[in-house]
């Protein structure tokens, strides 16, 4: 399968948002990734799929700079990031949420999204000094929870909140730091079937209001489905497709590789 090329002014010679280039990792006798190459072109959503053991979040791993490739090429907008540390990922505009929520439990709402605003502006992450009502971060931080819908908790303890509030605080405080690309690892996955709605919601307003690329990994097809603009299936390892959704759904290969298996 081909995925399709874009096709507006200028997108012939425009670098894609993300681009991975015969990406593989092996680990002792194991080859965990094997020769993965794709682009996600610039404002695009595209959705990772593939059974437990596919590589999808190591893949993501080695893209968000957690772990290093056994060789290939990640490059963000055009620039080889592949030696780059997680941290300077992050600062060259690459944003990533995981499988467990990752936020600060024992603080409050605002003060999760006030820190990551803060880190953005180049501020010291501190809790030491009580932030001024009009700070810029705190500001920044409140916007954003009533963005994602947030901000009637924004002085509740974030461990309290229900597992579909906290995918939304950490979408809040991703924005935070002003990405251009986003990797979100199963946003859907602990979330109450009453709050899929709204997360969606504020997944598509990465791409819709802040012109976020996405790349997500989503068990949840449905949602999925609904968001993405073309769909990468990994099988063992392996890139065994890639194209829009319904050429990918309808794919014999694919239907084949996962005969009585959930994608």
């Amino acid at each position: 399968m081909t995925a399709p090329q874009p096709t507006s002014a200028g997108a012939a010679t425009a670098a894609p948002a993300l681009e991975v280039r015969d990406l593989s990792l092996r680990i002792g006798g194991a080859q965990i990734l094997e020769d993965i190459s794709f682009t996600v072109p610039t404002g695009q959503i595209v959705g990772v799929i593939g059974p437990n053991g596919a590589g999808k979040t190591t893949l993501f791993n080695l893209v968000s700079g957690v772990m290093t490739p056994t060789s290939g090429t990640v490059l963000l907008d055009g620039r080889d990031v592949t030696g780059r540390s997680v941290t300077q990922r992050a600062v060259a505009g690459l944003g990533r949420t995981f499988q467990t929520s990752s936020i600060f439990p024992a603080l409050s709402v605002e003060e999760n999204v006030r820190l990551a605003a803060q880190v953005a502006e180049g501020r010291a992450l501190s809790l030491l000094t009580f932030p001024r009502r009009n700070d810029r971060a705190s500001s920044r931080a409140r916007d954003l929870l009533g963005e994602v819908g947030l901000a009637h908790r924004g002085a509740h303890r974030a461990g309290d909140l229900p597992h579909g509030d906290k995918r939304k605080l950490e979408i809040a405080m991703l924005l935070a730091t002003n990405p251009s690309v986003v990797l979100l690892d199963e946003p859907m996955a602990g979330v109450a079937s009453g709050d899929v709605a709204g997360l969606t919601e504020v997944i598509r307003s990465l791409h819709t209001d802040h012109g976020c690329t996405v790349l997500m990994v989503e068990h949840h097809m449905e949602v999925l489905l609904g968001l993405v603009e073309r769909v990468a299936v990994l099988h063992f390892g392996h890139l065994l497709a890639l194209d829009t959704p319904e050429a990918v759904m309808a794919d014999p290969t694919v239907q084949s590789a996962y005969l009585g298996e959930s994608v």
